[in-house]
């Protein structure tokens, strides 16, 4: 009798701990990613994919929430609402981490506080374009014509503060040239002025204006990466035509509210890195103009911090405001 009854309390000690450990482990229900930008867009994608690693990897179900508005930092703000615990992720890019907070004097959050790095996806290149027939054959063109006429040459952003507007601005700055910026609601229509011949030049993300180089209605004169590209051979750097300093890419990651345990940051890392790693899904980024990158929250974190006292420079470098 006696060995039964210990027996029966040794199970259940066993299945109280099971239990308690199943309901530790992370995770241990479903997660989810917030995307502050429109559903279809690439942000919107390069997350779905994430979720899907996120999926197989943990083996729990990860959902894609899109909250737009206010460049980004409305979805952000729905990020530092949730709880620090790791099941809810922001999809970050320049606008909301190191571009807008601060460039608007609205927003009371800090990323560098606030939110804690979880992985870095993956990078893709500004590129210098103009339409297929422009005079401009090379970054030396560019840059001798704006010297020749300063004030005259013109370049399209999708709007002020946009990663087009700061990788111009960033050109004017390192080519020590003068030029007009245009700016537009959407690369869309700033498109269409580029292939109009209204507007000179654009210095956008790869992905935004991918499907006008492919066509053939955009030329690329060169990429704002640190080294050549295979995303665009032969392709030469910004830098190597003469303008030193100029680096200009952008950048997609995961971030979850600071605070969160570090062993659901690891667990996430863990899962997407491996998801990084598969050749298929290097395929998948690469046709949306995306290279992979991964590595550790850490290092995450320290490319952050570089790239938001950049840009804080040049926002305060070449007076960029918002009325």
């Amino acid at each position: 009798m006696m060995q039964r009854r210990l027996l029966l309390a040794t199970a259940a000690t066993l299945a109280a701990t099971r239990g308690a450990w199943a309901q530790d482990r992370f995770p241990n229900r479903p997660m989810r990613i917030v995307v502050p930008f429109s559903a279809g867009g690439s942000t919107d994608i390069l997350s779905r994919i994430c979720a899907q690693l996120m999926t197989e990897g943990l083996g729990q179900p990860t959902v894609v929430d899109n909250i737009t508005g206010a460049g980004g930092t409305l979805g952000a703000g729905r990020v530092l609402e949730a709880a620090a615990d790791g099941y809810t992720l922001m999809a970050g890019t320049p606008g909301p981490v190191t571009i807008n907070p601060q460039l608007l004097p609205h927003i009371t959050y800090d990323p560098r506080r606030d939110f804690a790095p979880v992985i870095f996806v993956g990078e893709s290149p500004a590129v210098v374009v103009v339409r297929n027939d422009s005079p401009l054959r090379s970054i030396q063109d560019l840059v001798a014509r704006a010297k020749a006429a300063p004030g005259t040459l013109t370049y399209a952003s999708a709007g002020i503060g946009s990663f087009a507007h700061l990788s111009g601005a960033l050109f004017e700055w390192r080519a020590g040239v003068q030029m007009i910026h245009v700016s537009y609601r959407g690369t869309a229509p700033a498109a269409t002025d580029i292939i109009g011949g209204r507007v000179d030049v654009m210095f956008e993300n790869y992905p935004s204006v991918q499907g006008y180089i492919t066509s053939g209605a955009f030329r690329t004169l060169a990429i704002g990466a640190e080294r050549p590209s295979a995303l665009l051979p032969g392709v030469p750097t910004v830098a190597s035509q003469g303008v030193p300093g100029y680096v200009s890419s952008s950048w997609f990651g995961l971030f979850a509210r600071a605070g969160a345990p570090p062993a659901a940051l690891q667990a996430l890392n863990a899962a997407i890195n491996a998801g990084l790693r598969k050749p298929e899904t290097a395929q998948r980024l690469a046709a949306m103009g995306v290279e992979p990158v991964g590595g550790t929250p850490e290092s995450f974190g320290s490319y952050i911090a570089q790239r938001y006292a950049e840009t804080g420079e040049l926002i305060r470098t070449a007076h960029i405001t918002v009325d």
